[in-house]
């Protein structure tokens, strides 16, 4: 009656969730590497925006802002542009109006 009945043995689905299971140990390190690199990315271009708005700031006033705080209350930037993605790392600006990451050695 059953003589001819095909399934799956207990062995078998243990050696499929067993190779899922590294397959997920192995994608999920990558992960984290790759939310750094977005929210690295994410901060350059936010720089590169408030930058504009800097440079825009010295058109219309012939001063670059002193301040960050200065761009965001004349509406040049909104509050969410203060900050990298990360909410961690703030933007300043320096006297001559070039925008960097707080902490950023590269101005």
């Amino acid at each position: 009656m059953f003589t001819n009945q095909k399934a799956f043995t207990l062995i078998e689905m243990l050696i499929v969730l067993m190779i899922i299971s590294v397959l997920v140990m192995l994608l999920i390190p990558n992960l984290g590497d790759k939310s750094k690199e977005v929210n690295r990315k994410g901060c350059d271009a936010l720089v590169t925006v408030v930058q504009a708005q800097a440079d825009a700031y010295y058109i219309e006033t012939n001063n670059y802002p002193e301040t960050i705080g200065e761009l965001k209350k004349e509406g040049y930037i909104t509050d969410d542009q203060t900050k990298c993605p990360d909410n961690k790392t703030n933007l300043i600006i320096d006297t001559d109006g070039n925008v960097s990451r707080d902490g950023d050695d590269e101005q």
